[in-house]
């Protein structure tokens, strides 16, 4: 039999093989709480005059003009909050299908370009195919991602999801998933609650986490100001300057900043090209590059006359030196937080995607003038290896007792939906079918021969007991529900294997390296491909 017809008959019988499969319910899982990152959470606009509610995170209709008047804000250095211009506007995060709503799809209307402001959604419809349930093993925790990681109003609303998800699940300990800016949130609460993480959580797991900030992407979000999406997407969501005008005032990404006193391999630097006249009256550039402490006082300079209108009054909204201060105390508790023995914490993180982590604005040929220039420059950059927001030498710096460090070739929103750090979870939690073609040692993925689907296909006949499992109808699940083990996870571990190890068609390539860490021991795996 030729490769191509063994390749075939394999396809025909994993298709054979996955249509038998029925979403079930496996009420003997651990329950697992999502947390997402920053602009991960749907937030609703309440009017206090009328509670009526209505969407401004994410939406298309009216989107740049609602976000102006809802979202827009100021911080508050006496509570730590930062709050809505429109003193009548309170911002909730909903709370349908037990938190999972507001970090599923995040502009539910949305048909064209979904896949946008899609987030959780690929896990949540995955971890129902491994059996877990909504409101019964599995949960979203979602939040004003506009304030800060510590403030003790988000903390507390925290700390209830987290028992009401150990009561909704009977007692059971808690998996907790975070991705990005969700894991520093998770780190302050460590720090000032241990002890109410330790009751609840059993494991945590890091994904894409900037434990030591996102220097690239935070220094240009502060100057010049960043899209959500990226593309013609873009057109459909709020402008970069709406975006920039809130960002200016949100302690959260202030907190994303490169962490002060976190030693770099790779120091990020804020670089301009500054045109001068010589003493011969010459017009010339110089590149002048300025590091962490330096970069501030270039930004504050370029902010000093940045202002807003509201309700016709012009707003001044500077570099915020407040939010600074307060961002700087967060980091210093961040950096104290110790993970409690019962607790086994992992990390995966992306690598392989050219990560901003130098900013540059102006050139030889066109320098800046003055600094004010910069709020409406095109900035470039210089890249290093991570997944294109976080660099891999913060997200695997977490300054904790790891389990395991695993880094994917990935970005920073693909890895939420990256079929093989679903295999790596699935192995994680102990959830689903188990998975003979997978190596938790190495990690890496066996592609099965048309010999092994039929073996493991007739081992699978076996009745399962309904006292164990219980069988779920279509209508108890979104219509995106697939089987766990799919077409689309076989050819891409078959495109992984012929790209990265020509010689060995049945295995993905894997760069492994155990490093022993006493008393305990740290298994960092890296995945290419």
């Amino acid at each position: 039999m030729s490769l191509l017809e063994e390749f075939m008959r394999s396809i025909e019988l994993w298709l054979k093989f996955a249509k038998k499969q029925e979403p079930v319910v496996n009420p003997d899982l651990d329950p697992v709480l999502l947390v997402p990152g920053i602009a991960g959470s749907i937030l609703h606009a309440v009017d206090d005059d009328d509670g009526k509610q209505e969407r401004v995170w994410v939406r298309i209709l009216g989107a740049d003009n609602e976000f102006r008047k809802k979202l827009w804000s100021r911080f508050d250095p006496s509570t730590g909050k930062t709050v809505s211009f429109d003193e009548k506007t309170k911002i909730v995060v909903p709370e349908d299908r037990f938190g999972l709503y507001a970090i599923d799809v995040l502009d539910p209307d949305m048909l064209i370009a979904r896949e946008g402001v899609s987030y959780y959604h690929d896990m949540i419809v995955e971890m129902i195919n491994w059996g877990y349930q909504e409101g019964k093993t599995l949960f979203g925790f979602g939040y004003d991602f506009r304030q800060s990681n510590r403030l003790q109003e988000t903390l507390d609303k925290f700390a209830a999801k987290l028992e009401l998800v150990f009561t909704s699940s009977g007692g059971r300990k808690i998996n907790l998933v975070t991705h990005s800016m969700g894991g520093l949130l998770a780190k302050c609460f460590i720090s000032l609650h241990a002890d109410v993480f330790e009751k609840y959580v059993k494991n945590w797991i890091a994904i894409a986490a900037p434990f030591q900030g996102a220097p690239g992407y935070i220094t240009t979000s502060l100057v010049s100001g960043v899209s959500f999406v990226e593309g013609w997407e873009e057109n459909f969501f709020i402008s970069k300057w709406s975006m920039h005008q809130l960002l200016i005032e949100c302690p959260s990404i202030y907190e994303l900043m490169a962490n002060p006193s976190f030693t770099w391999e790779d120091v990020p630097f804020l670089q301009i090209w500054k045109g001068r006249r010589n003493n011969s009256g010459q017009f010339n550039a110089l590149l002048e590059s300025y590091e962490a402490s330096d970069a501030i006082r270039i930004m504050n300079q370029a902010l000093l006359g940045n202002k807003v209108s509201c309700d016709g009054i012009q707003v001044p909204l500077p570099f915020n030196l407040e939010v600074l201060k307060w961002a700087n105390d967060t980091h210093k508790l961040l950096s104290s937080a110790k993970i409690p023995d019962t607790i086994k914490f992992y990390n995966i993180y992306g690598i392989n995607v050219d990560t901003a982590h130098s900013v540059c604005y102006g050139s030889e040929q066109a320098p800046i003038a003055e600094l004010e220039e910069l709020l409406c420059a095109q900035p470039t950059f210089i890249c290093v290896n991570g997944d294109g927001t976080v660099p891999a030498e913060s997200a695997k710096a977490d300054g904790l007792r790891a389990a395991a460090r695993v880094a994917v070739h990935a970005s920073h929103r693909g890895i939420v939906c990256d079929r093989h750090v679903f295999r790596i979870l699935q192995s994680w939690l102990n959830a689903g079918e188990p998975d003979p073609f997978y190596n938790p040692i190495n990690d890496y993925v066996i592609l099965p021969t048309a010999f092994e689907i039929d073996k493991y296909s007739n081992e699978k006949q076996q009745d399962i007991s309904k006292e164990e499992w219980e069988l779920v109808s279509p209508d108890d699940n979104d219509a995106d529900t697939k089987p766990a083990i799919d077409l689309q996870s076989m050819v891409g571990a078959l495109s992984r294997s012929l790209q990265e190890e020509q010689q060995q068609l049945h295995m993905a390539e894997a760069q492994v390296s155990a490093a022993i860490q006493t008393p305990h021991v740290s298994l960092e795996v890296a995945i290419s491909g």
